[in-house]
């Protein structure tokens, strides 16, 4: 069995950063460079952004997956919740227990800041995923709706 751990992501994991983050986007099938990686490495580097980064690493250190999560308003409730944008385990350690300390990881930092849910969504197709976060929240009712504003 494979033991992971979690901490905040810092400038030194970038490089296994960039290949998790391109190995999340071919899982989504987004055509994702470089270039576009840039920018968010920024944004998850600079606190005073609000989007963050939880990494996953084996015993030796290595990172094997990630989580990007962001504080966002609800004004129904009147209440600031976690927004957990992206989630990814590399292949090798599907399986391991990765994906749930990652989201309990978020989970507990959104306790901490006194936010009142932690939500995220998926493709309707990711079965494996879904598996997991079955064990670990109620799904929910909504759907959701997107208007491209670039062509």
């Amino acid at each position: 069995a494979m033991t992971v751990t979690t901490r905040p992501m810092d400038a030194a994991d970038r490089s296994a950063w960039e290949t998790l983050f391109a190995g999340y986007a071919a899982f989504y099938k987004v055509d994702q460079t470089p270039q576009m990686r840039e920018p968010v490495f920024g944004w998850l580097m600079d606190p005073d952004h609000g989007s963050n980064c939880i990494v996953a690493q084996d015993a030796s250190g290595a990172l094997v997956g990630f989580t990007h999560y962001r504080p966002f308003v609800s004004q129904l409730r009147a209440a600031t919740n976690c927004f957990l944008d992206d989630l990814f385990v590399s292949p090798q350690a599907r399986g391991s227990g990765a994906a749930q300390v990652l989201i309990k990881a978020v989970e507990t930092v959104a306790k901490n800041n006194g936010w009142g849910t932690l939500r995220w969504i998926t493709a309707e197709d990711n079965y494996r995923g879904r598996g997991a976060y079955d064990k670990l929240a109620t799904r929910t009712g909504w759907v959701t709706y997107d208007i491209a504003l670039k062509g």
